[in-house]
């Protein structure tokens, strides 16, 4: 019996994979758990055409991505903080505040989530952000901090 993997199964194989096993296995422990479906043509040629489809889908995304850094790479977002005596900020520049204040000047929607600070920013100037967006993509967002 030739059964379609959905899911990896240990030592059978990966997902996708069209694989040859007793009947009895592939009834009663593959298809039952829904590890993998019997392999007809026309399930198979489903299959293919749900791979083609996430591959566009990626593809559509990756381009989407790529414009978007090519945006943010040339934006600049200005936050006022109070600043103490001493000249240092109250607090720390959080992540909602970058994200919030990138969707206010430019409407450009980014979950915090996707903001890596190395350090906390503390002080008053010019900082650099780096935003991992997904599938390996990443940006510099250039802020700059002023003080009230």
């Amino acid at each position: 019996m030739k059964v379609l993997l959905i899911q990896d199964v240990k030592s059978l194989g990966k997902a996708g994979e069209v694989k040859e096993v007793k009947p009895g296995y592939g009834q009663n422990f593959l298809i039952k758990k829904g590890f993998a479906k019997p392999a007809t043509p026309e399930i198979i040629t489903e299959h293919e055409t749900e791979l083609k489809r996430k591959a566009e889908k990626e593809a559509t995304e990756i381009a989407r991505l790529n414009e978007l850094v090519q945006k943010l790479d040339k934006l600049g977002i200005v936050i006022t903080k109070k600043i103490g005596k001493n000249g240092h900020l109250f607090g720390a520049v959080t992540k909602d505040e970058i994200a919030h204040a990138l969707q206010e000047q430019y409407n450009i929607e980014i979950d915090k989530k996707h903001i890596t600070e190395k350090t906390a920013i503390k002080t008053v100037g010019e900082h650099n952000v780096d935003l991992k967006l997904g599938h390996g993509i990443h940006a510099t967002l250039h802020i700059e901090i002023q003080g009230e």
